[in-house]
């Protein structure tokens, strides 16, 4: 198969389980993060095969425990009902932001952010994601009625910068395995931590905003 078709039809595959296993109930939600949980940590667990593992795994596991809490406290059951909406509104601006750093970088990047570890990433990829992170925001909090737009607006400001320091870990623990993607889960996109690095430090951040601050 051509591997941009390829790359292409498993990446409408990926966002539909995480958009359907997400939204469709509380048991698929905890299902789907446990199950990416338990690849993502063996992909690590390879990519560290020789190494010190501990700060590898927190990276891993903290926010995996975390995104637990999310289907346990964002919602009073049976009073009100189960609610992912922070969780889709996290894959709506990561999306963005991925999708729109990629596309600056490669018509406009020359300034790179940390080439040592991801020479691809550039600061002017990264500033027209961070714009399209805010327009999709205000373009679709609207699709999500249990997110007030103030809200909204600051998730977009941080979530740019988190997952780009998602990203660069994941960039960091591979280099020094000499590899390009941490597995092949993913045809024509690697492993799951390939998909699932932006989203590592975005999930505390996140929680620590909607619960703490």
């Amino acid at each position: 198969m051509n591997e941009t078709l390829k790359r292409a039809l498993s990446g409408v595959v990926y966002v539909a389980i995480m958009w359907l296993g997400t939204s469709y109930s509380e048991a698929t939600f905890s299902l789907l993060f446990a199950v990416l949980g338990i690849v993502s940590i063996y992909e690590m667990w390879k990519l560290r095969k020789g190494k010190t593992k501990v700060l590898a795994f927190l990276y891993v596991l903290i926010p995996f425990f975390i995104i637990q809490l999310f289907g346990i406290t964002d919602h009073d059951y049976p009073n009100s009902p189960f609610d992912p909406s922070h969780i889709l509104f996290m894959f709506v601006l990561t999306w963005t932001f991925d999708t729109f750093a990629y596309l600056f970088g490669v018509r406009f990047g020359k300034t790179k952010i940390m080439p040592s570890v991801s020479p691809k990433k550039s600061w002017e990829g990264f500033v027209g994601g961070f714009i399209f992170t805010i327009i999709s925001a205000y373009l679709t909090v609207s699709y999500f009625p249990s997110i007030e737009l103030n809200h909204a607006i600051v998730i977009s400001l941080f979530l740019p910068f988190t997952a780009t320091l998602g990203d660069f870990i994941e960039s960091h623990y591979k280099r020094q395995a000499g590899v390009k993607d941490s597995g092949d889960f993913i045809p024509g996109h690697g492993g799951m931590l390939d998909r699932m690095d932006a989203f590592m430090i975005t999930i505390p951040v996140l929680y620590i905003y909607l619960h703490i601050i």
